[in-house]
């Protein structure tokens, strides 16, 4: 696993997320979730796509603007979550990726004009029992005065990231296998 020196971050930890076993550091919220999505090499190449050419975002509600079309080490990437006009943007960078044969994912960090700071990994593999898993596992905290008094809603916003982006990945390994 190769993580770039990458300078816009605005966190030091860069790549600390990137290994399910590893503590998160301390200091900020942990998110680490995992949903079954499917079954099979099928389910698991549609999904490991949906979560590498951001699909899985899009499909989540995220609208996404990157400097390239797959997820890839030192490519910016900007989200955008809100209603009609008005989006929250969230310039972050991708620190890390992996495709295949049975797992495929990437991580990517927040950089300066983010709202919070921290890094989140999106993971999809399939175990020994043909079994496809997802995993989000993540760690920020507010950066902002504004982003402060959200208070818990920070968190809370991305655990229902998490399970949109699970239900997303459901429905493109269920596609995958009829």
């Amino acid at each position: 696993m190769n993580h770039p020196r990458v300078t816009d971050l605005n966190y030091p930890e860069a790549g600390a997320s990137t290994t399910p076993d590893r503590p998160l550091p301390t200091g900020y919220n942990h998110l680490r979730h995992r949903a079954l999505i499917g079954h099979g090499r099928a389910a698991l190449d549609a999904a490991g796509a949906a979560v590498l050419d951001w699909r899985m975002h899009r499909a989540a509600g995220v609208h996404i603007t990157a400097e390239a079309p797959r997820a890839t080490p030192g490519t910016a990437v900007t989200c955008a979550i809100g209603l009609g006009p008005v989006r929250a943007a969230a310039p972050c960078r991708v620190i890390w990726s992996v495709d295949g044969p049975d797992r495929h994912g990437f991580a990517y960090g927040t950089r300066h004009g983010h709202l919070a700071v921290g890094e989140e990994t999106f993971l999809v593999e399939m175990g020994p029992d043909k079994a496809v898993w997802f995993t989000v596992n993540a760690f920020s905290r507010p950066d902002r005065w504004f982003a402060h008094l959200a208070g818990p809603l920070l968190p809370l916003g991305q655990r229902l990231f998490a399970r949109r982006c699970a239900r997303a990945l459901t429905r493109i390994a269920a596609a995958a296998g009829s």
